[in-house]
């Protein structure tokens, strides 16, 4: 699962969390009975699990992007280096033919052999 999925789940499981709390709470204030303490400790506890599931989610973000930032940079250091195995290869061929010297057929009208190689 891609990391925008994952956070795309938290995000909508935070949601569900936050409509049935507060469907809870609206139940509670039409006729339920409030729990010991009353209705300023239950806003005082709504507060911090909101406050701890915004930082949860703010985690969650963040560690998505950061795996997704590594995986973008092991495919860079993967391309970076198949990059540089093809220049390297190019530049053996491009030794070797020096070395061999270009066949009169392949040299440019009024050159040289091994000029401009």
């Amino acid at each position: 699962m891609n990391p925008e999925a994952q956070y795309d789940d938290t995000v909508s499981t935070m949601l569900l969390e936050n409509i049935k709390n507060k469907l809870i709470h609206a139940f509670r204030a039409n006729g339920e009975p409030l729990p010991a303490g009353g209705s300023g400790v239950d806003t005082v506890s709504i507060f911090k699990k909101n406050f701890q599931a915004n930082e949860e989610l703010r985690r969650a973000k963040i560690d998505g992007a950061i795996s997704w930032l590594r995986s973008e940079l092991l495919e860079m250091r993967s391309q970076d280096q198949q990059l540089a195995r093809t220049l390297l290869g190019l530049n053996s061929e491009i030794q070797r033919l020096r070395r061999e010297g270009v066949p009169p057929a392949l040299q440019p009208e009024g050159r040289e052999g091994r000029e401009h190689i």
